[in-house]
């Protein structure tokens, strides 16, 4: 799988996740919900959106690596 494919597939996983937890928030909201999301989701999405642009970044590394090589 090559970075780019990686990187869309867990952008796509986190905005999937997110798009769930709204609708579960609709019929689950107690404390141990909002501590779900205070304590896991919350924190995720910076730390995925971090991820991805490090995975860019590795990218653009493995293709000048490349043309270099060549």
């Amino acid at each position: 799988m090559s970075l780019s494919v990686g990187r869309a597939k867990l952008v796509g996983a986190l905005r999937d996740l997110m798009l769930r937890w709204e609708k579960t928030k609709m019929e689950w909201d107690d404390p141990m919900s909002r501590h779900l999301e205070a304590s896991v989701l919350e924190p995720l999405e910076p730390k995925v959106r971090a991820a991805a642009t490090a995975i860019e970044k590795m990218g653009e590394i493995v293709a000048r690596a490349r043309r270099e090589c060549q």
